[in-house]
């Protein structure tokens, strides 16, 4: 991700970005600096964060291209990330007020921190723009064992009318095939049950791309590094 709080968006240039960037890109909010109170610094930081994605909404904009925002759990996976619930997430973008930014849900990092998935989920699903999906606590896949419920979940965001992608952000218990059989089980379900093939493109609202939890990871797009069903 790009566009975070600290000042410099400049370094970022137009063409660069032209070659680089898929349709949708994880614009990311920077860290607490070590030490510092969190109260303390949240209004400086969330000024300069706003400035800065202005600027990127603007850069964006001229290549047809959407930025989201993405909150990461403060209790578990990095203490010091200023961006850590959708609440907060969807605060800034309110005030932001660019049509091309959008909201990233990880169902894993907003069950850390606030649990309660089925009203943030219908909550927030209408700025949402990328669903991301892993097991709670292990960070499994989601047939791993675990405290959410994904056919439900699934379910859930299909019957809210969600048509986006759904990101699979997790360390696959075995190798990434193996991993995706909770994939092939849902297709099942859906009343297609050839197990490894993807379905046809009207056959469910919810589209999948799937990596190995690396970091080698593209919103929306295959990518090299990444294995796609």
């Amino acid at each position: 991700g790009v566009f975070g709080r600290v000042p410099g968006l400049q370094m970022y240039q137009r063409s660069g970005l032209q070659s680089r960037l898929p349709h949708r890109i994880h614009l990311m909010a920077g860290r607490v600096p070590q030490g510092a109170d969190r109260a303390a610094v949240r209004g400086e930081m969330e000024t300069v964060f706003l400035e800065n994605l202005r600027h990127a909404a603007g850069v964006l904009a001229q290549e047809n291209l959407v930025g989201l925002l993405e909150p990461i759990n403060t209790r578990v996976t990095d203490p010091q990330y200023f961006l850590d619930t959708p609440q907060q997430a969807a605060a800034i973008l309110q005030k932001v007020g660019r049509p091309n930014l959008q909201l990233q849900m990880d169902i894993f990092h907003w069950q850390i921190m606030d649990g309660n998935l089925t009203g943030n989920i219908r909550k927030f699903l209408p700025i949402v723009g990328h669903v991301q999906v892993a097991q709670v606590p292990g960070r499994g896949e989601p047939s791993s064992p675990g405290e959410l419920n994904f056919p439900y979940l699934f379910q859930l965001l299909e019957d809210e009318g969600y048509q986006g992608f759904v990101g699979c952000e997790y360390r696959p218990q075995g190798d990434t095939v193996e991993g995706l059989s909770w994939l092939r089980s849902y297709w099942d379900r859906q009343g297609h049950p050839q197990a490894g093939h993807r379905p046809p493109e009207s056959s469910s609202k919810l589209k999948t791309i799937c990596s190995v939890f690396s970091y080698v990871y593209v919103i929306g797009v295959r990518a090299r590094g990444t294995h796609s069903v």
